[in-house]
């Protein structure tokens, strides 16, 4: 899985590309983790090169956000794809995230 990374003022945004299972779902966990040390919990997963998450994923994107939430802030997602974000809502996982329709609303949240 490739992971681009980018830094908007003291946010920084992941953008991972490709399916969110497995191996590569255990690559964006350690991203997150790492970026926390520099971020202040300011991040962004923008999620619209995501086609779809397996239970690994899902598990994946709850302990990210269980990381990013110590620091006062939900793991904030951008352009989630109705496939992804039904996962989510049959899961009961939606309500710990918060989502936005691009990348640019989710940095502003943090404003």
């Amino acid at each position: 899985m490739k992971i681009a990374e980018q830094e908007c003022g003291a946010v920084r945004v992941l953008r991972p590309e490709g399916p969110l299972t497995g191996k590569d779902a255990d690559e964006l966990k350690g991203h997150v983790s790492r970026l926390l040390d520099g971020s202040m919990g300011r991040c962004v997963v923008d999620a619209s090169a995501i086609q779809y998450a397996d239970s690994r994923g899902l598990e994946v994107l709850v302990e990210a956000n269980d990381e990013i939430v110590r620091t006062g802030h939900p793991l904030k997602l951008s352009g989630v794809n109705e496939t992804l974000r039904q996962v989510l809502e049959l899961t009961g996982l939606a309500p710990q995230f918060e989502f936005f329709a691009d990348v640019n609303a989710a940095v502003r949240s943090f404003l």
